[in-house]
């Protein structure tokens, strides 16, 4: 029994005694099955890291929950230890999760609203705060040309989005280079390659948009509720073709067939591109990848990445778009 267990089994032990019934020190070491000292260890630390109210009632000369005029201020009158169904194991990871949020949260939002489950996971560990920190440091999250949003924004937009309201938005357009005043109705958050967008029902435009949340100026909540557009007909319209916009308003999906080297197959063949894709290892290794597309921009800009170790074999456009981007390139070095 690992001392997350523990503290199961003493909880629960205390409180099939209700009525201000109390366990014995002794009953108590005999159910666990731990040595005197180990017990001493684990009601203090449920008393003072997990804040439960367990006293010691001298004339039962046993353990009971405080009543709440004699629990101590740091007690919770509706005291209950969240979580101690997870074993250690869990726990790690339920920290290593933490620490994800943490890499895809810039301004930290998310993570503050965590930091009290986090804190009573340490807790439940007994780790103490030196030791809480060198675990927090194990996990590395890189987010390279992370575009922070800021929390603010993340805040109000995530609160419209849980309360189904409608939100007012100073939107800058950076294709055009101008400030719009848009009124939307969120339908899903979105994180795509270390930044926020915002799925949403645009009532100026009347049609589903998609909103980099970073190019959101101000915002502030409205009364009226949100208009609900079916998460299926959100993932079909936003989510049809490659890239974060390739949905509405960019036309009908057309089918890209890319060929890549054998040496860049051997990482290709293990990446998603679109759920949708269809991969073929072809007998020498190469590997022939097919996938939908509305907008060229992102797939030319994720082809161009591979060099020389992939050629578009079709459609003809975005080939011809692929050679005239590299020549763009070399010509940037041809002149030097």
């Amino acid at each position: 029994m690992d001392r997350t267990e523990r503290f199961y089994k003493i909880e629960m032990l205390i409180r099939s005694r209700g009525g201000g019934g109390s366990v014995s020190f002794a009953e108590l070491m005999a159910e666990l099955g731990v040595s005197r000292a180990t017990l001493k260890r684990d009601l203090e630390y449920l008393r003072s890291r997990m804040n439960a109210p367990i006293v010691y009632d001298r004339p039962s000369n046993g353990y009971r929950f405080a009543a709440p005029a004699e629990a101590p201020r740091s007690a919770s009158p509706a005291h209950e230890l969240p979580g101690l169904w997870f074993s250690e194991g869990e726990i790690h990871a339920l920290l290593t999760m933490h620490q994800l949020i943490q890499g895809l949260d810039e301004g930290g939002v998310l993570a503050r609203h965590l930091q009290p489950l986090l804190e009573r996971l340490h807790g439940m560990l007994g780790t103490s705060e030196s030791e809480s920190r060198e675990l927090m440091r194990r996990v590395k999250i890189a987010s390279p040309a992370r575009r922070p949003v800021t929390p603010r924004h993340f805040e109000l937009i995530g609160s419209a989005l849980t309360r189904r309201q409608r939100v007012h938005m100073n939107y800058f357009v950076r294709s055009r280079q101008e400030d719009t005043e848009r009124v939307v109705s969120p339908q899903r958050l979105v994180h795509y390659r270390s930044t926020w967008y915002l799925d949403a029902w645009c009532h100026h435009s009347e049609r589903l948009r998609r909103f980099a949340l970073d190019a959101v100026r101000q915002v502030r909540l409205l009364e009226q509720r949100a208009r609900d557009v079916g998460l299926r007909t959100v993932e079909s319209e936003l989510d049809a073709g490659y890239g974060i916009f390739g949905g509405a308003g960019n036309g009908k999906p057309q089918w890209a067939t890319l060929r890549f080297t054998p040496e860049a197959a051997q990482w290709v063949r293990h990446e998603q591109w679109h759920p949708a894709q269809e991969a073929v290892l072809e007998p020498d290794g190469a590997l022939t990848l097919k996938l939908p597309y509305a907008e060229a921009t992102e797939l030319v800009m994720d082809v161009l990445r591979h060099g020389e170790q992939v050629r578009v074999l079709r459609p003809a456009s975005l080939a011809a778009l692929v050679a005239q981007r590299l020549k763009e390139a070399a010509s940037q070095y041809s002149a030097a």
